[in-house]
């Protein structure tokens, strides 16, 4: 693992988290972007090296969507940026790691992902991030 690539937070109106996160870090998000596979709409603000993603469901019955209702707004997950996801999943799997999915899927910010079950990382959901090369 390189580094860690973003941390994922949920809110229920990304337009007023913008607004909130604009504030605080003193500059407007570098990206928006909806992903219809995970019910989601996000915006990304850099933070140094790593980023700051911002999550609203678009969806109900999204994993947003039912996180929100569990436990409310908040950190989600946590991604780490890797330059093989499909080593680095194998790698994980044999160290006793619980996938989410199997292979890798398309994500936000041109990324492939994978997520580990929070059951198997100490009750943080971690994702896999890597860069997808055009």
């Amino acid at each position: 693992m390189n580094k860690i690539e973003h941390i994922g937070i949920a809110v229920k109106d990304i337009a007023t988290a913008n607004e909130i996160y604009t504030k605080l870090l003193g500059y407007a998000p570098y990206k928006t972007e909806a992903v219809a596979s995970e019910g989601v709409q996000t915006s990304f603000f850099t933070c140094g090296e790593s980023k700051v993603e911002l999550l609203e469901a678009t969806a109900a019955n999204s994993p947003i969507a039912k996180f929100i209702e569990k436990r409310g707004e908040g950190i989600h997950h946590i991604a780490f940026s890797v330059d093989n996801i499909v080593a680095e999943m194998e790698r994980l799997k044999k160290e006793g790691f619980i996938l989410l999915n199997e292979e890798p899927k398309k994500g936000a910010d041109n990324k492939w992902v994978a997520f580990l079950h929070p059951k198997s990382s100490n009750g943080v959901l971690v994702e896999l991030c890597q860069e997808i090369e055009e």
